[in-house]
């Protein structure tokens, strides 16, 4: 599972020390929203690694999604990562790969455990195996750090402080905290993505948001992409939970999405 993500070279990199790079293929499934610069990396990190890269989309992005399904994604249901990520490699694995003598490798370190022991039920009767939870023991600067020592650059979403690449830094189980670094670094996406959410509510007729508003305890309540942007702007951080970065797991379904 190649997502163009350091952790997915990282693990390509340990599968291929193991096995070699004849019988590997780096599967890619295009959400069609990914940084330009992720697309730069994904052919440079398959070059360096010596295996074939397999680039399949479904032929939506993230948002379409959601308006055909008329169900906003959000921390708890990621209808986009099931239906762009999940259901399209499980259809190009089931086509290609005999499960007697395949493995499935999940860019997962030894932090998400947790979503690798998650996953595994879901992707039987395939193997699955995650090589960056098992020693050496290597964190993400020490991944990027690596590849650099081999001349490769990773994307430049981690530079700017992001904590994966996936969705060019947006993401619809990201916290409040990822969200303000999006508006901060690239106010142009974030307003995208602002005017996206705001159409889709206008659409389905609901007070829906992708974030929770926890300020004064009580109900959870809908937080907006605008919401957020108000607060930054009026220097109302302390309303927000800056600790709260959330994060993607494409390939481990939630308890809340498929068994």
């Amino acid at each position: 599972m190649f997502s163009g993500g350091i952790g997915s070279w990282a693990t390509a990199k340990r599968v291929v020390e193991r096995h070699g790079p004849d019988d590997v293929q780096l599967l890619f499934t295009d959400t069609l929203i990914e940084d330009e610069d992720l697309y730069r990396f994904l052919p440079e990190a398959a070059e360096n690694v010596g295996a074939e890269l397999v680039w399949i989309k479904e032929g939506r992005d993230p948002w379409q999604v959601f308006f055909d399904k008329r169900f906003l994604g959000n921390h708890r249901v990621d209808s986009c990562s099931s239906v762009l990520k999940r259901e399209m490699s499980r259809k190009w694995i089931e086509a290609n790969c005999d499960p007697a003598d395949t493995v499935l490798y999940l860019g997962i370190d030894w932090t998400e455990e947790h979503r690798f022991l998650r996953a595994v039920p879901h992707w039987k009767p395939y193997t699955l195996e995650a090589p960056l939870i098992q020693p050496p023991l290597l964190d993400k600067n020490q991944q990027i750090q690596w590849a650099r020592s081999e001349g490769l650059e990773p994307c430049r979403l981690y530079g700017m402080g992001f904590p994966h690449a996936n969705c060019g830094g947006f993401c619809i189980k990201a916290g409040h905290a990822m969200f303000k670094l999006l508006l901060e670094k690239m106010p142009e996406r974030y307003a995208y993505h602002e005017q996206r959410e705001q159409e889709f509510r206008e659409f389905i007729g609901k007070d829906v948001a992708m974030m929770v508003d926890r300020v004064g305890g009580g109900p959870r309540r809908p937080l907006t992409m605008k919401a957020l942007r108000e607060r930054v702007q009026q220097d109302r951080c302390e309303t927000l939970d800056l600790f709260e970065w959330g994060g993607c797991a494409c390939f481990t379904p939630d308890e809340y999405n498929e068994a």
